[in-house]
């Protein structure tokens, strides 16, 4: 099979598979480590490079879980606050092997918006790279990830684009 038949497959291929569909096998550092370097090649206009990415994994994992939850009730009202809403962000993070948060940062050197778009093909590549090794994989943007700018130590001139969540297919 030649290169373009291999990517167009990739690209058929590609599609968002939640948590609840990854088994609870590990996803090899090797593999992780691919994952993240693909992205660093998506084009970026005057090179400014403008994702970046954390990797929660093990006890960071819970505890972003457990943040997201307590960042949930304290925002959300009695009168909206939805209890399995509430336990599935949790079940999300925690089923999932590996979240990485999507951060954009704004170089100041071109338009917000191509800085975003160079993210989101970054993000891109994330997708495709785990379909290749039958990693699932989806992006999540819910609203309360503008929260999450102290562990997440977002700076001034960043913002939080969402999570990428990453698990192992049977």
């Amino acid at each position: 099979m030649n290169k373009a038949s291999i990517l167009k497959e990739i690209i058929e291929q590609r599609r968002s598979i939640f948590p609840k569909d990854y088994t609870d096998t590990e996803i090899s550092q090797e593999v992780l480590e691919e994952i993240l370097n693909s992205a660093t090649f998506a084009p970026n206009h005057k090179r400014t490079k403008p994702w970046r990415f954390k990797i929660f994994k093990g006890e960071e994992k819970v505890q972003l879980a457990s943040e997201m939850q307590a960042i949930y009730k304290a925002t959300t009202s009695e009168q909206i606050f939805l209890e399995k809403k509430y336990n599935d962000i949790g079940f999300k993070i925690n089923k999932a092997d590996a979240v990485v948060s999507i951060v954009v940062n704004f170089s100041g050197m071109v338009p917000e918006w191509e800085e975003i778009a160079a993210t989101s093909m970054a993000v891109q590549n994330m997708y495709l790279t785990c379909t290749a090794n039958n990693i699932g994989c989806y992006w999540s943007s819910p609203k309360i990830v503008d929260e999450l700018k102290d562990s997440l130590t977002i700076e001034e001139n960043q913002k939080c684009l969402g999570l990428f969540y990453l698990g192992n297919l049977s």
